[in-house]
C-alpha cells in the first residue's frame, strides 16, 4: 500500500514539474543510460541550461 502511495507520489510530483516547465534529470540518467551508455551524460546544471534554451529559445536579442 505504502509503495504504490510512494509510486503515485513520484509520478503526480513529476507531471507537476513538467507542467510548470522543469526538466526531470532522472528520466534523461536513465534514458542515457539504456540507450546512450558509451556517452557520458551533461551534468544537471548542463542539462537544465540546455532544456531552458530549447524551451525559450536561448538567441540573444530574440523576443517571444
Amino acid at each position: 500500500m505504502f509503495a504504490q502511495l510512494e509510486k503515485l507520489g513520484k509520478y503526480l510530483g513529476q507531471a507537476a514539474n513538467l507542467m510548470v516547465g522543469v526538466p526531470d534529470y532522472e528520466v534523461y540518467l536513465q534514458h542515457m543510460r539504456a540507450t546512450h551508455p558509451e556517452e557520458t551524460p551533461m551534468t544537471y546544471e548542463a542539462f537544465f541550461r540546455e532544456r531552458q534554451e530549447a524551451r525559450y529559445g536561448g538567441g540573444a536579442g530574440k523576443c517571444c
